[in-house]
């Protein structure tokens, strides 16, 4: 594969071209055998008894501007197709961090709008492509842990052809300016800003040294020539969204980390590796000067990443520790709630299409000031199966249950999955649990591959259940009640709180659920959050082409439901070409950050290079809104 033709691919057009399959069928074909929007809507997407299960108004009607206005508090905005970033009439914003923008006093000028960030400059700058982030505070400090997800090679190596590194200093930049950014922030009276030389501003990056815990940590699998122990790993890679745990440090979570490793000599990839998109040359040539990512040289490091990695912001000593209990799969996010015995649970999403849905549970239980030694490593991994009658269950993946050893299971967690006749997804991203109710959320994003091709191991991808759209290019949100509010329990009940769609081209299937209008329409959820108020935050990361199947959808995006009627309005646009991903508010509530990721045009400087950002955004009238 030449690495040429893919600096420029989106992560999903990556992994095709690394596993090419059966051309899909035609989409007119499948709108044609779609039935009608209004007969879908009554069979599938509401419980019958889901009024009883989910409240009042399971999906709700179709909502207008002013009614929204009077749920949300503010007037829904319209689609925008420009390269700025629009809010409702009453609030604010501006950049709080930018790509490049120093972390510490002697990297105050090293941004160039024309040359990007030097190299010995790369490791003490806000990293590039903002994603999953959450708040912390110490001591009256307030601080982000930032996700920076990949970098963009053609901007930050602009001297390169087709930005492929051709020195071994090259990739040690793109490196740095990847992983996951600490860094204080304080309002100085003119707004919030970074607090240069903070004692808490850090950058860890793919060559910061961690640990593993787990099942997994120290077994044959993760052993390395470099590493004979298994147990000191370097780095974390291609971190996508994120997660808080009860006891307040930061879960980042690793993703299409196949990407980065390639191979200098001839190999056939093994089963494992084709099932998670491993083989070939890297999408950042770093094999060609680090022997680490070279499958032939060390065909156990890819092995090392794609877990979920806890970094403890408030401490910027402490050695970040990979959870191999969790799974290794694709990470999205992990959202950390409890059960009603006391026990942990983490949901978490394997962003791939066709792949599953996942729960880990502890053994140990945990209340405020207890210790939290083994809750993130002792525990069982669950994976979900859905059922038509809007039933599912969690299955465990277990020796028992699988033929597999327990190194095998989290290893290579796909493959367990598989083995259990786990439910496959339509791109499961962020999870996101109702603060105030027994009741979770997962975006499944797209799908164009639903029932027309096998996810990467075989499996099929029927239409049905949470997944009812062949070629599914818009993409819903699943919701869940786990059986006697307890999330540890091992049965639930679901629904569809929405289907994203687009009324004006399609009357059927693909214009979406009812609570989707011409006038809040959107394709892709990705992102999630709950705001303390239980009104649920939506990102987009879809098409903003705005033509074809996606005429009127305008840019990406930011929308705020209300799950107990369905109402949706949009909140907020982003540039043309970003994406929408990662929400935190600070700790009064009174100021949401929001990440803008891969911008385009000349976004937010007005010219130069576009840069990934983090902005913060707050009402005109100091009051809350998180």
């Amino acid at each position: 594969m030449d690495i040429k033709s893919t600096v420029d691919l989106s992560w999903d057009e990556f992994d095709e071209l690394r596993q090419p399959r059966a051309e899909q069928s035609d989409f007119d074909a499948v709108v044609d055998r779609a039935i009608s929007r209004r007969g879908f809507l009554g069979g599938v997407l509401a419980f019958g008894s889901g009024a009883a299960v989910f409240g009042s108004g399971v999906l709700g009607s179709a909502t207008s501007a002013r009614a929204a206005s009077a749920v949300f508090g503010f007037e829904p905005i319209g689609i925008a197709t420009d390269f700025d970033i629009h809010v409702p009439a009453g609030y604010e914003w501006r950049p709080l961090v930018r790509w490049g923008d120093a972390l510490f006093s002697e990297a105050e000028n090293a941004y160039s709008a024309v040359d990007g960030v030097p190299a010995d400059m790369s490791d003490k700058v806000f990293g590039e492509n903002t994603d999953g982030m959450e708040t912390f505070e110490k001591d009256g400090h307030v601080l982000l842990a930032i996700n920076s997800e990949y970098v963009n090679p053609k901007i930050n190596l602009p001297a390169e052809a087709e930005g492929v590194p051709q020195t071994a200093e090259q990739v040690q930049m793109l490196k740095n300016m990847q992983g996951v950014t600490v860094v204080e922030v304080a309002d100085q009276g003119d707004g919030w800003r970074v607090v240069v030389d903070s004692p808490f501003n850090r950058r860890i990056t793919h060559d910061t040294p961690m640990t593993m815990s787990g099942p997994a940590a120290g077994s044959d699998l993760v052993k390395t020539n470099a590493d004979p122990a298994g147990m000191s790993p370097l780095g974390t890679m291609n971190n996508c969204g994120s997660g808080k745990t009860l006891w307040g440090t930061y879960l980042t979570c690793e993703e299409n980390f196949n990407g980065y490793f390639g191979t200098t000599q001839e190999r056939e990839a093994t089963a494992e590796e084709k099932r998670y998109g491993i083989g070939g040359e890297g999408r950042y040539a770093y094999e060609k000067f680090d022997p680490r990512y070279d499958l032939s040289v060390e065909p156990n490091e890819p092995h090392r990443h794609g877990w979920i990695t806890e970094i403890d912001p408030t401490d910027p000593n402490s050695t970040p520790v990979k959870h191999t209990a969790l799974g290794r799969f694709k990470h999205e996010n992990a959202e950390m709630v409890q059960a009603a015995d006391g026990r942990i649970v983490v949901y978490m999403g394997d962003d791939e299409r066709g792949e599953f849905m996942y729960k880990y549970v502890s053994n140990g239980t945990w209340a405020p000031g207890q210790p939290t030694e083994g809750l993130l490593s002792d525990g069982t991994l669950y994976v979900a199966k859905f059922h038509d009658d809007q039933t599912g269950e969690w299955l465990a993946l277990t020796p028992e249950t699988t033929g597999m050893s327990i190194e095998d299971i989290l290893v290579f967690s796909r493959l367990a999955g598989s083995k259990v006749g786990a439910t496959t997804m339509d791109r499961p991203e962020w999870i996101a649990a109702h603060p105030h109710r027994a009741e979770a959320y997962c975006a499944l994003t797209n799908n164009k591959n639903r029932g027309v091709k096998t996810n990467a191991g075989g499996d099929e991808t029927p239409v049905g259940g949470p997944n009812p759209r062949e070629t599914n290019r818009y993409g819903q949100i699943v919701r869940w009640k786990p059986e006697g509010g307890d999330h540890g329990a091992a049965k639930f009940a679901w629904d569809l709180y929405v289907m994203a769609g687009n009324p004006d081209v399609y009357d059927n299937a693909y214009g979406g659920s009812d609570n989707v209008t011409a006038g809040n329409m959107f394709n892709s959820p990705d992102g999630m959050a709950f705001s303390s108020d239980g009104l649920l935050w939506i990102q987009t990361d879809g098409d903003d082409s705005n033509e074809g199947d996606f005429a009127g959808m305008g840019n990406n995006q930011m929308l705020v439901g209300d799950p107990d009627t369905g109402e949706i309005a949009r909140f907020l646009t982003a540039p043309n070409g970003a994406e929408v991903t990662g929400l935190t508010w600070t700790p009064d509530r009174k100021v949401a950050f929001v990440g803008i990721q891969h911008p385009g045009g000349h976004w937010p400087d007005g010219e130069g290079k576009p840069r990934s950002s983090v902005i913060a955004v707050w009402r005109q009238d100091g009051a809350v809104f998180g």
